[in-house]
């Protein structure tokens, strides 16, 4: 019989090494931070992305042994799940750690600010991604959360003596503050009606509180318990908008993305999407399944059915859409305009929770991997034009680029074209799956809103060409001449071919995000039957880390 102890020491070897394995690597970033003088510091952006591919070596070398034999495992009493589901996001999360490290090198000199910090707040903001996408216990989600967002919240004030820099830091956390209240408070609420934090059994008790028959308080007259779950969803989810950037909790973004240094912007616009989104899924696929669809109520006795959270998310996602994209066409900045886009990318996004279904959820999780790849390319494209003395952020500063800088051109135009989801780039393959999972479930509104989400890629299209219209057409406006850093033109290059290698040839993506999309606990729903299903292929549950780990969180019944 191992002691507690033992066990979590042997389940942290076993099945946490990627996070365990970037913790030391940050630690030793501030440490080489104030050992190495001035004109060396940009080693340990190097020391950095070895600690990213040794990660995610490890956590590669978990999949092999662990998951893909098909039975997720948990650890540390049932509160780290390592599946499928976590895997393809975790590989996100350092795909977009790596690229964003090879973008900052340069950029961070022209600056004059390269210091070891920033590569430690970045794999500081990763270990909290990457716990997030593995968590199914709402503390630990929720102080992962805070751990991504502390990192990102002083990575958007890095330029300490840049005014924009510190207005948009303090307004981000103002308002990300803001949203965390909203969502714990969401949280205090489920754990209340439920007596659990772990997702599996906060699904399990859902249908209880709901029935008319639960009756904590021994009242002759049964309340009405339902209202008190649809609040807490409610809070839940308006704390999740902010941190995905939905409308209406998207006044951060343009401020965050224009104040921020680009390097930052452009991994908070992929890093921190991405993570919000892998924890919105566990939140709303995992532990709140059955508050899908609408929650009944009986005629007879005059108590009426409630909308569920399939409904707030078509509307909040129409709407994100519809501002994102029209919010983006009177913007002359370039990094307000790709904000502005990042929002309409976060109501598309969305339409996979909607749609309910295994193509929705594949649509989902492969869209964000797509997303996370050819955004990070076009924000290295704009660094690339940062030179002494010129910004780089606005539409006039891509005038004549072509004449400059034709390699250069060439990869934002395939970037832009990817976004704006024209084949064969990658970028259609995503929102394909998307708009087929809505097409899917036969229900006329979701149709409806898969052709509005159609329009208004139609609709983005328009200031996507923007930019190529001004790289091609326009006459220069800065003789200075652009070039590429090394480590710059590799991320470019690599994220260029990616984007076209998964447009052409995308099924080996396809095998893997169907995987994400299928694993244990994911629930799929019939608009039609109005009932949620296991996620098909069904799969044994999760099994436990370790033969002799102890339960501390007995199941608790519904008071």
């Amino acid at each position: 019989m191992q002691t507690d102890f033992q066990t979590i020491a042997t389940q942290a070897m076993q099945f946490i090494m990627p996070e365990g394995i970037l913790t030391l690597f940050a630690c030793a970033a501030l440490v080489l931070d104030v050992m190495l003088p001035r004109d060396r510091k940009r080693f340990v952006a190097w020391v950095s992305l070895l600690g990213v591919g040794l990660a995610f070596a490890s956590l590669w070398i978990l999949y092999t042994s662990i998951v893909s034999k098909g039975t997720p495992r948990t650890a540390f009493f049932d509160m780290i799940v390592l599946d499928s589901y976590a895997v393809v996001f975790k590989s996100i999360f350092l795909i977009g750690a790596a690229l964003s490290i090879l973008l900052s090198i340069k950029y961070l000199e022209i600056e004059g600010e390269q210091r070891g910090e920033y590569y430690g707040l970045i794999l500081f903001s990763v270990i909290g991604m990457m716990f997030m996408a593995s968590s199914v216990d709402l503390l630990a989600l929720f102080i992962s959360l805070e751990l991504m967002a502390v990192s990102v919240y002083i990575l958007v004030g890095y330029f300490r003596r840049d005014k924009k820099s510190n207005e948009a830091s303090m307004k981000y956390f103002l308002l990300g503050a803001f949203s965390s209240g909203v969502l714990l408070y969401g949280i205090s609420m489920v754990y209340g009606l439920t007596g659990s934090t772990n997702l599996a059994k906060i699904a399990a008790a859902l249908p209880i509180v709901a029935s008319a028959n639960f009756n904590p308080f021994g009242a002759a007259a049964p309340p009405d318990m339902r209202y008190l779950l649809l609040m807490s969803m409610i809070l839940m989810a308006a704390g999740m908008f902010f941190k995905v950037a939905a409308v209406p909790f998207h006044m951060w973004a343009p401020d965050a993305y224009e104040g921020a240094p680009t390097s930052i912007t452009a991994f908070m616009s992929v890093g921190v999407k991405a993570a919000s989104f892998a924890m919105f899924g566990r939140l709303f696929l995992y532990g709140l399944p059955d508050l899908r669809g609408s929650l009944a109520g009986d005629p007879a006795s005059g108590i009426p059915s409630l909308p569920g959270w399939a409904l707030l998310l078509g509307i909040v996602s129409a709407i994100t859409i519809v501002w994102g994209n029209l919010g983006a066409l009177t913007q002359n900045n370039t990094k307000r305009l790709l904000a502005y886009s990042s929002i309409s990318h976060a109501g598309y996004v969305l339409l996979g929770l909607i749609a309910g279904n295994q193509t929705g959820y594949t649509g989902f999780v492969i869209y964000l991997f797509i997303y996370t790849i050819m955004n990070l390319g076009v924000f290295g494209c704009i660094i690339a034009l940062r030179r002494r003395g010129i910004v780089g952020d606005r539409m006039e500063d891509l005038n004549g680029l072509m004449k400059k800088a034709p390699g250069l051109t060439v990869m934002m135009t395939i970037f832009l074209l990817s976004l704006g989801g024209i084949p064969p780039t990658a970028g259609f393959i995503g929102k394909f799956y998307l708009f087929a999972g809505l097409i899917e479930t036969g229900n006329p509104w979701l149709v409806r809103l898969a052709i509005l989400a159609v329009l208004m890629s139609v609709v983005s299209l328009y200031y996507y060409i923007r930019f190529i219209r001004a790289m091609y057409i326009e006459g220069e406006t800065e003789p200075q001449p652009v070039t590429l850093a090394p480590s710059l033109r590799v991320a470019l290059v690599a994220a260029a071919i990616l984007v076209i290698y998964i447009g052409v040839f995308p099924q080996r993506l396809i095998d893997l995000t169907q995987k994400a999309a299928t694993s244990p606990g994911l629930k799929t729903y019939s608009y039609q039957q109005g009932a949620t299903k296991p996620a098909e292929p069904a799969t044994p549950p999760p099994a436990r880390g370790m033969p002799g780990e102890r339960d501390r969180q007995t199941a608790t019944p519904p008071r």
